[in-house]
């Protein structure tokens, strides 16, 4: 098969499309024919060993020294399952699934073996790039935001036009949230076309400013800390920081959070019915096949990816 490996952290380059062995499954995986399957920022943080302030080292202890040591990156994916575990009951080969393969990743290839309890049905309504571009955001964002919005609650979304933001300006809508959405200019508009009721430019309008008015505040991008969060909150509301360094994250107690998103196949079944029953707008840009990658690890390191990239190992 073939797939993207990347022997040593680095630039974007450092991703090859290579000839690979296709991975055994053992008794509780699947084989999953990939069709499509996300670039994320947490990709791009282990091919460039761009962790937040402060993990450098646990994280290389985990993922490795010099270089990831599963080569085979990508988690979030879409696929059609082609082998099942002799303990696997609940799917067969031949069904449409989706879903998230977290540290294990492997999925930048044509071929993945996956846990079964990590994967959902994936509705025939819901195309593959869409699927496999929603589970990242939209279980982050799912993670974050239960139990801490409902009808009436006031959110601000501090990067609202990524993969994260996208999925939490929508969540928060759809849980009766007013919400306030802070991106670039030019992606104002599709801020509000996934239901912001406020839109804010960050290069205009300072954040610090602004009044102690919400019960949520969500930052997608690691540029509001502790201080600040709980500044923009009403003093009983909560302060998500989705992408907190090692500091913010050790001090994230009481109203601040700042723990790993969970991925939960319960979240990808809700997730693909909302996309299935368009209530959930797929934001989502696909760049062709598995020798996109760089291009696709180029646009996410520029910071200025709007929604999700996807690329397609079969194309």
């Amino acid at each position: 098969m073939k797939a993207v490996v990347v022997g040593r952290y680095g630039p974007p380059e450092v991703a090859v499309v290579k000839e690979h062995p296709e991975p055994s499954i053992k008794p509780n995986e699947v084989l999953v024919r990939v069709e499509a399957v996300a670039v994320t920022a947490g990709d791009a943080r282990i091919r460039g060993a761009s962790f937040p302030r402060g993990f450098a080292v646990p994280a290389r202890l985990a993922f490795g020294l010099r270089g990831p040591r599963r080569p085979i990156l990508g988690s979030a994916f879409s696929g059609v399952i082609e082998q099942v575990g002799s303990a696997v009951a609940m799917f067969s080969p031949g069904d449409e699934i989706a879903g998230m393969n977290g540290a294990r990743m492997g999925a930048h290839a044509q071929y993945a073996a996956i846990r079964a309890t990590s994967i959902a049905a994936k509705p025939p309504a819901v195309s593959h790039i869409d699927a496999a571009g929603a589970l990242f955001g939209g279980s982050t964002a799912m993670h974050f935001l239960r139990g801490r919005v409902s009808a009436g609650s006031k959110v601000l979304v501090n990067g609202a036009s990524g993969a994260v933001g996208t999925s939490a300006v929508q969540l928060a809508v759809l849980a009766g949230a007013e919400v306030t959405a802070v991106t670039s200019e030019p992606n104002m508009a599709l801020a509000a076309r996934l239901g912001a009721a406020k839109t804010l430019d960050y290069r205009v309008q300072r954040l610090d400013l602004l009044s102690q008015d919400f019960d949520l505040v969500f930052d997608a991008v690691g540029n509001i800390d502790r201080a600040l969060g709980l500044r923009l909150a009403k003093p009983d509301g909560f302060v998500v920081l989705a992408a907190a360094n090692l500091w913010g994250t050790m001090r994230a107690v009481g109203r601040v959070v700042a723990s790993p998103a969970q991925e939960l196949a319960s979240d990808f079944v809700h997730l693909l019915g909302l996309l299935e029953n368009g209530t959930l707008k797929p934001v989502t840009n696909s760049l062709g096949g598995l020798k996109a990658i760089v291009d696709a690890y180029r646009l996410v390191d520029s910071g200025r990816k709007v929604g999700n990239v996807v690329v397609r190992p079969w194309e």
